[in-house]
């Protein structure tokens, strides 16, 4: 599983997460703490996971702790590890006025990365035999892209492209565009092809097709990915089968309607991919909380 990496663009979002917090007027911060609990005040919370899934988050605590004084996180469990409702995920240690203070940051941002791991992790089992791979797409929270990737990751998904820049995607609105003033007659494989041509190797390209007659037109050409966009299940099971006649290389892709009571069905169709937008636009916050010790 590829690491986080924590660039500027994650550490400006836990400076905001923590400022919107604590507010931006000097010397205010959290009133609570400061009214209610001494400022010499030392212990220990313990966050605990409240429902069974997979956690994922706990690389950035220490990084978030950070912004609230000296505090010490210490992980009892690593990124990508399915726990049971009740687990203790870790400790916290220091002053139990910072730990107060962090304790919703702290929470907000494991809650969400896990929820996006858990329900990765409940599709990749849905899928298990299968030697299709699940994958996510740029549906993402803005702002959040890289923490929602790396979830997937940690729940046993595979990336689709980053962004804008680390891939090409031809979808519906490109082809219409192209075929209402630009595509001179070509055919989808002649237009991948040219494509494929004009880009490095190691820059993927994606095809999204909405029909058969678009699939047929398109195999053979110079994607590595047919993406099938909302194809019933009989016309997956077409697609494979054209492909294995055309002796073809492109891998398939289904996206969407994509649900964890359809997506073994999917898989089992035979096509080498399945991209699920819900796992990043619509997972549920597992649920987790800290206590006290």
């Amino acid at each position: 599983m590829k690491r986080l990496m924590m660039d500027e663009r994650t550490r400006e979002l836990i400076r905001m997460a923590v400022a919107e917090d604590l507010g931006t007027e000097k010397g205010v911060g959290d009133r609570t703490v400061q009214l209610a609990i001494p400022a010499a005040a030392h212990g220990t919370g313990t966050i605990v996971a409240r429902r069974e899934g997979v956690i994922c988050g706990t690389v950035l605590v220490q990084e978030i702790l950070a912004k609230y004084g000296r505090l010490k996180c210490s992980p009892l469990v690593k990124d990508g590890t399915k726990v049971k409702t009740g687990q203790a995920v870790a400790r916290i240690s220091g002053s139990v006025r910072a730990i107060l203070s962090a304790e919703r940051v702290v929470l907000n941002f494991l809650g969400r990365m896990s929820g996006v791991a858990t329900m990765t992790r409940q599709y990749v089992d849905a899928v298990k035999g299968a030697r299709t791979v699940i994958c996510d797409t740029r549906k993402t929270v803005p702002g959040w892209r890289a923490l929602d990737k790396y979830a997937v990751r940690c729940g046993g998904g595979v990336n689709h492209r980053i962004g804008l820049y680390d891939g090409v995607m031809l979808k519906d609105n490109h082809l219409a565009a192209l075929r209402e003033k630009l595509w001179d007659g070509m055919s989808l494989a002649e237009l991948t092809q040219r494509i494929r041509r004009e880009l490095p190797r190691r820059i993927t390209l994606w095809l999204e097709v909405d029909t058969m007659e678009q699939l047929a037109e398109a195999m053979g050409g110079g994607a590595e990915i047919i993406l099938l966009d909302n194809f019933l299940l009989a016309d997956l099971r077409r697609a494979v089968a054209m492909r294995a006649k055309c002796k073809a290389k492109e891998l398939l892709e289904a996206s969407g309607g994509i649900t964890l009571e359809n997506v073994r069905a999917v898989a089992k169709t035979g096509v080498d991919r399945i991209s699920i937008g819900a796992l990043t636009h619509s997972a549920p916050v597992l649920d987790l909380s800290m206590d006290w010790a």
